[in-house]
């Protein structure tokens, strides 16, 4: 039977991983349906409600890979990557001006990266586990 910090950090940077694919795919997806149009053609609004998907799902794995984990940095960086993430998919959606494609992928790769590195070095497997604050 795998772990809980097991279980929720594969979760989470799969769903990290699939957020950026999903990044990376929107321009591409959607090219050439603004070209096939007129100007000012743009992802439908069920697309961009997968960003928000991706957002929820996220922070579960988060909460869940943080109650079995026992290196308190790890816990901040997953808290930080998800902040800056939800940050620019709000930005893309409310203010496109302020939007950094660089600040999302960032976000996505620095939550696989920290799901991976607290599913193999900071595993103690219960809620109630001793915290490392080093």
């Amino acid at each position: 039977m795998l772990s809980t910090t097991y279980r929720a950090d594969s979760f989470g940077a799969a769903a990290s991983f699939l957020c950026m694919i999903h990044c990376l795919a929107t321009p591409f997806l959607f090219v050439a349906q603004t070209c096939a149009k007129s100007c000012c053609g743009d992802a439908p609004g069920w697309w961009r409600a997968i960003d928000f998907l991706f957002l929820v799902i996220s922070f579960m794995a988060i909460w869940q890979a943080m109650r079995t984990s026992s290196v308190k940095w790890v816990w901040r960086g997953l808290w930080l990557a998800w902040l800056a993430l939800g940050w620019s998919v709000l930005m893309e959606a409310l203010v496109p001006t302020l939007f950094f494609p660089g600040v999302k992928y960032t976000a996505a790769s620095a939550l696989i990266g920290l799901h991976f590195y607290n599913m193999k070095y900071c595993k103690c497997g219960t809620p109630n586990c001793e915290v490392h604050y080093g």
